[in-house]
């Protein structure tokens, strides 16, 4: 018996394409409402998102964190339907509803069987259009945000975010506080208060709806338009303000050391000025410096403070774009006994890549950022939040296409001229953990003034 030999040639093995977003179709609603449709064939789950363009700053400066009260509440009733009667009608059909608030703006979000896609946005309307805010309500969210704020600071790597905005941004600034809330404005919240920032700022000129699943044999702008082309701006809604960059505080550059006694670890929060999306030579290069500075095991901070020394399980970078401006964020914990010498190691990590990139870390990281987009973007949720996140920042998932498209001409060369341009080395630094064992060993490496924060 022969073995039958083969003579087609084997096919050649070639780079995969950048990751293209499906097509999308919009329309604009006469109420101002822009709808964005993505027909992604086979998710029978429809995810529709709803984002609202607000900012915290709106907030009265004595009721902060009613935004965040407000979106938590959008489901306890409505004008039709007590509390618990929305909640049933909400699992009578399976329809997941949630709502959110960030200084971007109101977030709803939608997910539901196919076949329900008209009962659920009749149920989005609702909560959107006519929220009862029930007082039961409102006190009952208001009393887990006073529950929150004091587990937040019990937990490390929270109490250290919430010291980092304090000190990176102007006291003045909405941006130096929580975004959902401190404890001394969400007290005093009422149901009167709910209402009153619900009807000055929820309107659909300027939102934006996203739809996407499998469209066939749904007229997705239809549905939309007996749903919410109704839906008109209350006669106290006031258009939200133009977008400016958070000036930053005075004094930011130091070292803030929040004492936590006895702590067997120690969290780092370092961060300085960043980009927003609209960097003017473009925003692939700023996810490729993230991963290979803290993105993976094998990126520059991993290597030395995980795999080279034992001090900690990861430490991560992100470049973290506003709507104007941005942060570049370093965080993560080390061994309590490991905190002077971390601190130190993870400083001069990120101080030394003002030096460059090598050729093969450029790869690494747009390989990464790159061949991993298609598993990312593979469901209608992820599609959809990716459109109603742009959205918030007046951008359309064409600007994610053109960044993972301009991703192959990312190069060391592209990665040295970003990092330099924004990180200068002038270090917001939190720490925290034991003052009494540490303090002495920070102020000896000589990177700035260091305050020791209590309480």
């Amino acid at each position: 018996m022969t073995t039958p030999t083969l003579d087609a040639p084997r096919p050649a093995v070639v780079p995969a394409e950048p990751y293209v977003f499906p097509p999308a179709e919009r329309r604009t609603l006469a109420n101002g409402l822009e709808v964005v449709v993505y027909d992604v064939p086979g998710q029978y789950v429809h995810s529709v998102r709803l984002s609202v363009p607000l900012t915290l700053s709106a907030e009265p400066r004595d009721r902060e964190g009613v935004a965040t009260i407000m979106a938590r509440t959008l489901d306890e009733g409505t004008a039709a339907h007590t509390s618990a009667e929305f909640a049933l009608l909400l699992e009578r059909r399976g329809v997941a509803l949630g709502a959110g608030a960030t200084d971007a703006g109101l977030s709803v979000d939608v997910d539901v069987a196919k076949r329900h896609l008209a009962y659920a946005l009749d149920l989005l309307r609702q909560a959107v259009t006519e929220p009862a805010f029930p007082a039961s309500e409102v006190g009952r969210h208001v009393k887990q945000r006073l529950a929150e704020i004091e587990q937040e600071r019990s937990v490390a790597a929270q109490r250290g975010a919430i010291e980092l905005i304090a000190r990176y941004f102007d006291p003045a600034e909405r941006a130096s506080r929580p975004t959902a809330g401190a404890k001394e404005t969400i007290a005093s919240i009422t149901r009167d208060d709910v209402v009153a920032f619900h009807s000055q700022h929820v309107a659909p000129v300027g939102a934006t709806v996203v739809v996407a699943g499998d469209l066939d044999g749904v007229d997705a702008f239809a549905e939309i338009e007996s749903a919410l082309g109704g839906w008109a701006a209350p006669s106290g809604w006031e258009p939200p303000a133009a977008r400016v960059a958070a000036r930053l505080a005075q004094d930011r550059v130091q070292v803030f050391l929040v004492d936590r006694p006895g702590s067997v670890q120690t969290e780092f929060a370092v961060a300085c000025p960043g980009p927003d999306r609209r960097v003017q030579d473009g925003w692939a290069p700023f996810p490729v410096l993230g991963f290979v500075l803290g993105g993976s095991p094998n990126a520059r901070i991993d290597a030395v403070l995980r795999e080279e020394k034992g001090f900690t399980y990861g430490i991560r970078s992100v470049f973290r774009p506003r709507r104007r401006g941005g942060m570049f964020l370093t965080s993560g914990s080390v061994r309590g006994d490991a905190t002077v010498e971390g601190l130190d190691l993870l400083l001069g990590i990120l101080d030394g890549a003002r030096d460059g990139f090598r050729t093969e870390e450029a790869k690494q990281g747009v390989d990464y950022i790159a061949m991993t987009a298609a598993s990312r973007y593979a469901t209608a949720d992820s599609i959809a939040d990716e459109a109603a996140s742009m959205a918030l920042e007046g951008l359309t998932t064409e600007f994610t296409t053109a960044t993972l498209r301009d991703l192959a001409t990312v190069d060391p060369q592209r990665l040295d001229a970003a990092y330099r341009e924004f990180v200068d080395g002038r270090w917001t630094v939190v720490v925290v953990g034991d003052a009494a064992t540490h303090a002495d060993g920070i102020r000896a490496l000589g990177r700035g003034d260091v305050t020791v924060v209590t309480g």
